[in-house]
């Protein structure tokens, strides 16, 4: 049998090199060339010819396709994938290296092991001396993991394709896709010629044999292209582990996931026996303090179907000469730019003349629009030195024009900001489709504009009563005049 041939094929206009290019010669692209296989033998058939395939059914008439699911035996996993893994599904787990991919994937096998499953881990960048030092530390090998997860130290697809087919796993885990390499390729491991195709036969394997197969994949800084984005079209699930690497929180996100949800988060906290699932994940990210503190405000948030609780803190100091500073952690940017441009001509906050800087408390990122008051709250508490009351709450979206709009999940925030012993909110008026909930427990204070909140929740009157204009210009006087502080 002929052994298949690659080509460089542009991933711009299709055409074919015998070798990698710098710029493709056809249209000009530059680094578009990507090494494919390409088949030596062509089999062309006639139009008219006879071939047996399906035939159309009608939608009523097709079979229910629910695969039954693997639970993982991990809570926080099986939330995020859906209920568990799917027979036959390819899965991709990414984040950046040391972030606890391995350690994660190595505890669920351990407990798929201990549901009656097995699995085959597949090791290219680790020794099987090195897994098995990470499993004692782990604490699984005086368990049935010791005997039911098999190692194969293989880089070689072809070989970890055999091997997974002979023994028959439940589970299949290649750690990692970057290292994995296919003889017919001749570009080095972690190219995207390499990560494809090593991952389309991964993927046969997993349809054909109805093996769950999991890969991990490296995010770097660089956003290289032997990362998970050039596998997502492959994939049937893709799951991001996130967090700061010298933290102890990590959460495990999805953003592609065929057979589930990609609205829910898992939380979890690694220590030196692994990573172990957070008991109260809505109370997690909430820092400790003895007494209110100016720039500090908890807004309750929604990750799917689960509310968070996040500590909003910021921090406004005088700006020198030049462009003032506006760094945000946790949150986008643009959004914190806009909140203080609305802060100064809206609410009479003028920040113009301050560096800025906002972050949110355990690392997490929230990218929906209800933390927009909290935020708003705690830049004006910073500036003022003016602490927000202590068990009080923001909620709501801030428009353009300085109104509060309504948010989703309002509710379901409110209880759990009752549940973790919060007795007063601050919300938008009308409370999205209706009127404003009755929780038992806290007081909801609603407020029709950004500056209607913010004196609800600092305790005092903001400057600038008469026009917007005439407030933000002599709010930016003051804080050039005083820088501030104790306003």
């Amino acid at each position: 049998m002929a052994r298949p041939q690659s080509r460089y094929v542009c991933q711009a206009c299709g055409a074919e090199h015998l070798r990698w290019e710098g710029q493709c010669r056809t249209c000009g692209e530059w680094n578009s060339l990507v090494e494919t296989i390409v088949s030596t033998e062509r089999e062309r058939r006639p139009a008219s010819s006879s071939r047996t395939g399906a035939a159309p059914v009608a939608l009523g008439a097709v079979p229910d396709g629910d695969s039954p699911r693997l639970p993982m035996g991990i809570g926080e996993l099986d939330r995020v994938l859906g209920g568990g893994l799917v027979a036959g599904s390819l899965v991709l787990v990414g984040g950046e290296p040391g972030i606890g991919k391995s350690t994660l994937l190595l505890q669920a096998a351990a407990a798929v092991v201990a549901r009656g499953g097995t699995v085959l881990y597949a090791s290219g960048e680790e020794s099987a001396a090195q897994v098995r030092l990470r499993a004692e530390r782990l604490g699984l090998l005086s368990g049935p993991a010791a005997t039911a997860i098999h190692v194969l130290a293989e880089r070689d697809v072809g070989r970890i394709v055999e091997a997974a087919r002979g023994a028959s796993p439940t589970v299949l885990v290649v750690d990692s896709i970057q290292t994995a390499t296919v003889d017919d390729l001749e570009g080095p491991a972690g190219s995207v010629g390499q990560v494809r195709e090593s991952a389309d036969r991964l993927k046969e394997l997993a349809k054909g044999e109805g093996i769950a197969v999991v890969l991990v994949g490296h995010v770097t800084k660089e956003g290289s292209l032997a990362g998970p984005k050039t596998l997502e079209h492959l994939v049937d699930a893709v799951l991001t582990l996130e967090g700061e690497r010298y933290a102890a929180l990590r959460l495990l996100r999805s953003t592609k996931n065929r057979f589930g949800s990609t609205d829910e988060v898992g939380v979890f906290e690694m220590g030196e026996h692994g990573l172990a699932e957070v008991a109260d994940p809505a109370r997690a990210f909430l820092a400790e303090h003895e007494e209110p503190a100016p720039g500090s405000v908890v807004a309750p948030t929604l990750e799917g179907t689960r509310p968070l609780l996040v500590e909003v803190q910021a921090l406004v100091a005088p700006g020198g000469y030049g462009t003032q500073r506006r760094t945000a952690s946790g949150i986008d940017p643009n959004r914190l730019a806009l909140l203080v441009a609305v802060l100064g001509r809206r609410a009479g906050v003028g920040l113009g003349t301050h560096d800025v800087y906002v972050s949110l408390a355990g690392g997490l990122r929230v990218e929906e629009p209800a933390i927009d008051l909290a935020i708003a709250a705690a830049l004006a508490s910073s500036l003022r030195d003016r602490p927000v009351a202590q068990g009080t709450v923001a909620i709501g979206e801030v428009g353009l024009l300085g109104e509060l709009r309504p948010v989703a999940g309002l509710e379901r925030r409110l209880r759990e900001a009752a549940r973790l012993g919060y007795s007063r909110a601050v919300v938008p008026r009308g409370g999205g489709r209706g009127s404003v909930p009755d929780v038992p427990g806290i007081d909801v204070v609603p407020a029709g504009g950004l500056r209607e909140a913010l004196e609800r929740l600092l305790g005092t009157d903001l400057p600038g009563s008469g026009a917007p204009g005439q407030g933000a210009r002599r709010s930016v006087a003051e804080g050039a005049g005083g820088h501030g502080g104790g306003r």
